[in-house]
């Protein structure tokens, strides 16, 4: 099974192409930050792994998508390799993606842009999810009064 599921921050905004032809395909290319838990002497670092997205994703990552956004993804690991105009062979690997989604807080990524000194435009809030009991502004759907004593794990 080749299956990767990564948590990172952009590293810049990204590059989108269109593929030829009557029905042009978006393609996004971008780099994620993964931190790493910590190594031997404690130190935090990274690795940057190269993402692809193609259709609908890809067309996600031009609109809503920008550096320092924090988003969880999932895909598969391709290798590849080529011989560069020097004659010596390169070696790939990126990770195709098959879902993006935000990871963290339009506000949590609004403090870390302000950390970084970007200047982005915000992605918009996700839609509220409409309930029978309507939505606390917090997420969280409201739990009637008086329904405490029905719930099995008190």
């Amino acid at each position: 099974m080749n299956r990767v599921v990564l948590m990172g921050r952009l590293t810049r905004d990204p590059e989108i192409r269109y593929s030829n032809g009557e029905n042009a395909l978006a393609i996004a290319r971008f780099t994620l930050a993964v931190d790493r838990r910590f190594n031997r002497r404690d130190d935090q670092t990274a690795d940057f792994i190269t993402c692809k997205a193609f259709g609908k994703q890809a067309e996600f990552a031009e609109r809503f998508l920008h550096q320092g956004i924090k988003v969880a993804a999932s895909g598969r690991i391709e290798t590849g390799s080529y011989t560069n105009r020097d004659g010596q062979k390169v070696y790939t690997t990126e990770v195709i993606l098959d879902e993006i989604e935000f990871a963290e807080s339009k506000a949590a990524n609004e403090a870390a842009r302000g950390s970084m000194g970007g200047g982005y435009q915000s992605a918009p809030a996700p839609a509220p999810m409409p309930g029978p009991m309507g939505a606390a502004g917090d997420g969280f759907m409201n739990i009637p009064d008086g329904i405490d004593e029905e719930l099995p794990f008190n």
